[in-house]
């Protein structure tokens, strides 16, 4: 009688078998279906968690090391030492950059999550949304500081963030996107040569640049070549160089600029106009002062082209970095970073307002020489080498290498500029950021 047992066994246990299916099934619909009656399908996304982790990849953080650089190498170009205008076009530049970092991941989301699925919006570790917000957020904060530095520094400021802006939503996929990278970097130098403002320049000696109280201002107003005539009992005071206009009187005489006050006596000569108050400042010494600003931020854009020409090639590599296959791209960001080096090098051109003669700090001080030359060698090691790995083999993480490398290159290139415009010291404190951000990137990609 065993068959009949053996086949009620089987029996029994296809029942059980069919019976746990059959639970199994009913119970799936409460996972996999939402609604009221568990008919609508639930939406096939991960829940949205905002961690540090996810906004320091969304933003981008390792690259911020290499903006500073280009307000103070602005700076620098306009023979001027940074103030406290450098110091709110740094603060602008850096929540400008950021804006267009979190704007460019909300522009490429869909892009994102074919190519590059574990960025934090495709991810659902930020929301596009968030994403948004936060761009137009860091754009008002960097137009507020800009602000702050004056009219000046709000119109460059506001170019830029219009550019960052037409870029990452329009132009990113054309031709002219790597044309307004470039832009975009040139007007951020800009930005920080004219935050900077009317500072005295390097070198530069004034004693009592604001008179007494009650003293009668006196603009020297000198035309080519000429000086006053002394008079018996003046003594000559030097304004601008090696001319001098013979004043009279015991009181202390206080050059600015190229006006001179005076607590009291009399100018004597041809060439000296008298003025008081505001309409004294409104004088020849303002007219004076608003052309050497003019003429220091004419100064800053060399460099800033310089730059900017740096930023083309590293933004023409990086429109192939998702797929690679590329080898004429970065040959020719290759040959333009050693003609960006040469150029360095060779570009020697003395700040407005830097002092002259023997002993001044000039293009022939050998200690300014070998600060520029190891800038600019740090430069074309920092580029160079993963540009040319990417030209031998067009692969995608190669070339994202090469991107990387041109982004960190940008410190060192800052810093040479700088240099080159007689501010060493400028550019060692700059070049400073570069193990930062070198650190930084291995752990948060700048791409």
């Amino acid at each position: 009688m065993r068959p009949p047992r053996l086949l009620l066994a089987l029996t029994g246990a296809a029942a059980v078998g069919l019976v746990g299916v059959r639970a199994a099934r009913s119970a799936a619909p409460s996972v996999r279906l939402s609604g009221a009656g568990g008919t609508a399908p639930a939406p096939d996304r991960p829940r949205t968690r905002y961690t540090p982790r996810a906004w320091a990849e969304l933003l981008r953080v390792s690259a911020l090391f290499t903006v500073p650089g280009d307000a103070l190498a602005g700076a620098a170009a306009t023979g001027r030492n940074p103030g406290r205008g450098t110091a709110l076009a740094v603060g602008a530049s850096l929540c400008l950059y950021e804006a267009g970092m979190a704007l460019n991941d909300w522009a490429d989301r869909d892009e994102d999550a074919v190519d590059r699925p574990h960025r934090p919006i495709p991810s659902g570790r930020i929301a596009p949304g968030a994403a948004l917000a936060a761009a137009g957020a860091l754009t008002a904060a960097g137009l507020a500081l800009a602000a702050r530095a004056g009219r000046p520094a709000l119109t460059v400021a506001t170019g830029l963030a219009a550019t960052v802006w037409a870029y990452d939503l329009r132009l990113k996929h054309t031709p002219a996107g790597p044309a307004a990278m470039a832009t975009a970097r040139a007007l951020d130098l800009l930005l920080g040569a004219v935050a900077t403002g009317d500072r005295p320049a390097r070198g530069a000696v004034a004693t009592g640049d604001r008179p007494a109280r009650g003293a009668v201002r006196w603009s020297a107003a000198f035309s080519a070549g000429r000086a006053s005539a002394p008079t018996p009992g003046s003594r000559p005071v030097a304004v601008s160089g090696s001319r001098s206009v013979a004043v009279s009187g015991s009181r202390p005489v206080a050059v600015s600029g190229s006006s001179v006050a005076l607590g009291s006596g009399s100018g004597s000569g041809s060439g000296v106009a008298l003025g008081s108050g505001a309409r004294g400042r409104r004088g020849v010494g303002a007219v004076a002062s608003r052309k050497r600003s003019v003429a220091g931020h004419g100064s800053a854009v060399p460099a800033a082209l310089l730059l900017g020409a740096h930023t083309y090639a590293v933004t023409a590599v990086s429109r192939h970095e998702a797929q690679g296959g590329s080898t004429a791209v970065p040959l020719a960001s290759l040959a333009a970073t050693a003609a960006l080096g040469a150029a360095v090098v060779r570009g020697h051109v003395r700040p407005p307002g830097a002092p002259s003669g023997p002993g001044a700090r000039g293009v022939a001080d050998p200690r300014r020489g070998l600060v520029l030359t190891a800038l600019t060698g740090a430069y074309l090691r920092t580029a160079g080498p993963p540009l040319l790995h990417a030209a031998l083999n067009p692969s995608p993480p190669l070339t994202q290498r090469a991107v990387g490398g041109g982004i960190r290159a940008m410190i060192p290139l800052q810093a040479a500029l700088a240099a080159r415009a007689g501010a060493p010291l400028t550019g060692l404190a700059v070049m400073g950021l570069a193990p930062l951000a070198r650190t930084l990137a291995r752990k948060v990609s700048p791409t």
